[in-house]
């Protein structure tokens, strides 16, 4: 054992062997809960899931921080994390402002690159978002590998570059590689920013609350995409871009003195210092005790978000519900322009104003959120049943928002004429945006709660299903409007929001029995079962050493 004047106080011996079992083995879990059905939820291999006890951890030292450890992320000061919490934010509203830059511009890349055909035109947010496709997969296990903030500065050096490289493109074919690039990249703090989070607050509501804020991050950048570009392009659409390049340069500022706020990382850090300085091999931080490697990521970890959505009916549905709501608030992006340009005549730049009112309502929904969010503590502190459960506690937000979110497609679709004021159609934006942030906030604090360390595969699966959906659903935008008219083509997309909008209510109904069935809720209980086990080994343990002491 290393001498404990070596090690930081309350952090060393055998006493300290199994203060981070549980925070070891949620990891280990997270990245090796099994195949998905039946035969696959078994491990593949012994040593890839070790059997977990107290002797097989006994000849290591197993270092945690210790209570009030200042380099706990958890401990860090208000100013060091609301530092974290802006600067990671400058980072979403970048990757999202990205996503619907160009969408003032199409008309002057049209004219500029000579493209006649509707389909092209779709494809500079289109290519961006199926890089938030693929970035997930990959951009969130290799911050739980790697750290947080190493990926993020990797990930948006490379955005600012191809940002830069779509100022500057020679051709529309070079512009979309560009673009896909930087979507991929983009994608990052979508991936990634929800886990900060969790690195630096350990209460849930502060943490929710940072939550809130983020997902109203992410619907207000791509909100300014169309009023920028819209205003900007009349000089050039390079402009649109060069703005694009400029925003990111300005949050490079906080970032680059972004500190790392993953615990296991910088536990990591300090077992390597120990080992250092007192030459003792044996210890180790508890990420380092995982079996890692590209085989074990590429056959585990990234497959598990698609295993989830084919095996788990809340993955599956949820994912519905959100692909539908996220697609319309991309289709609105080619559908905006026909509503108030085709039927008012309004500029690109005037028209791109008529986003506000989403925005607008994304701030009454987070207030609602807060709101809501104090009166479940209230009922948390009083012991009420409905706070115990987790359709409960989240999915009433989401029993408001779907009604709100089909209400105003319908609104929208039939006060969009010339005889009605335009103000009628721009106002459908408010219970819009209150719909769909809450349908979002809702839903993704639902997969969270019911599936808490799987909960990172369930949010990307989430996240993959909506950002294709946002790519593709753009598509119909023009040829169903051409052939429905508006006020039916809106109502198309509200009456299938209609039959979406029952999923919630029957979470609340059913969900409870749904998890019980759940083979990855299952395995989870077994597991935990498992490490409550080890603890009363690892107590025997240090009581048979303390009993050997006094004799």
């Amino acid at each position: 054992m290393p001498d404990k004047d070596n090690l930081p106080a309350g952090g060393s011996g055998t006493e300290e062997v199994g203060i981070t079992i549980m925070h070891a083995l949620d990891r280990i879990i997270s990245r090796n809960d099994g195949m998905g059905v039946d035969e696959e939820f078994k491990v593949e291999d012994e040593d890839d899931f070790p059997p977990v006890t107290a002797s097989n951890l006994a000849s290591k030292t197993i270092i945690s921080f210790p209570q009030g450890d200042p380099e706990n992320p958890y401990n860090w000061g208000t100013r060091k994390k609301l530092f974290v919490v802006v600067a990671v934010m400058g980072t979403v509203i970048n990757s999202t402002l990205g996503s619907a830059l160009p969408s003032g511009a199409i008309d002057y890349m049209a004219k500029y690159f000579n493209i006649t055909n509707q389909e092209q035109l779709v494809l500079p947010i289109s290519v961006f978002l199926l890089g938030y496709v693929v970035g997930p997969l990959l951009i969130g296990p290799l911050s739980e590998t790697y750290g947080r903030k190493g990926v993020m500065l990797i990930t948006f050096s490379l955005y600012t570059i191809f940002t830069l490289a779509c100022a500057v493109a020679p051709t529309f074919a070079s512009f979309l590689i560009f673009r896909l690039i930087a979507g991929v990249m983009a994608s990052s703090p979508i991936a990634v920013v929800g886990g900060v989070y969790a690195d630096i607050f350990d209460n849930p509501v502060t943490r929710g609350r940072a939550m809130a804020l983020f997902m109203a991050a992410t619907t207000f950048g791509p909100i300014l995409g169309p009023i920028i570009s819209g205003f900007i392009s009349i000089v050039t659409w390079r402009w649109t871009f060069w703005v694009g390049f400029i925003t990111a340069g300005v949050v490079w500022v906080p970032l680059l003195f972004l500190p790392e706020t993953y615990g296991p990382i910088l536990l990591k850090k300090r077992a390597m210092r120990m080992r250092k300085e007192s030459g003792n091999v044996n210890i180790f931080a508890p990420i380092e005790l995982e079996k890692k490697g590209w085989k074990q990521m590429m056959t585990i970890t990234l497959t598990r978000p698609l295993r989830m959505i084919y095996s788990e009916a809340i993955v599956l549905f949820s994912c519905l519900y959100l692909t539908l709501a996220y697609a319309i608030f991309y289709l609105f992006f080619e559908a905006y322009p026909i509503i108030f340009q085709g039927i008012y005549g309004m500029s690109t730049g005037v028209s791109g104003l008529a986003f506000i009112p989403i925005g607008i309502g994304a701030f009454i929904a987070c207030s609602i959120f807060l709101y809501y969010d104090y009166i479940l503590e209230r009922a948390k502190r009083n012991n009420a049943a409905w706070s115990r459960s987790e359709e409960s506690r989240r999915l009433p937000l989401a029993c408001i928002g779907g009604p709100l979110y089909l209400i105003s497609l319908f609104w929208l679709g039939w006060s969009a004429k010339s005889s009605v004021h335009w103000i009628v159609p721009m106002l459908a934006g408010l219970p819009f945006g209150i719909g769909y942030l809450l349908i979002f906030m809702a839903l993704l604090n639902y997969l969270t709660d019911a599936y808490e360390i799987f909960a990172a595969s369930a949010l990307a699966a989430a996240s993959c299903c909506r950002s294709l959906g946002g790519a593709l659903l753009p598509f119909a935008t023009k040829p169903m409007y051409d052939k429905l008219g508006v006020n039916w083509g809106s109502s198309v997309l509200g009456f299938i929001s209609l039959a979406m909008s029952i999923i919630p209510f029957a979470f609340i109904r059913y969900g409870d029995r749904i998890r019980a069935n759940s083979k990855f809720c299952q395995f989870l209980l077994e597991r935990k079962m498992s490490v409550a086990k080890a603890e009363e080994e690892r107590a025997e343990h240090i009581e048979n050493e303390k009993s050997q002491g006094a004799n």
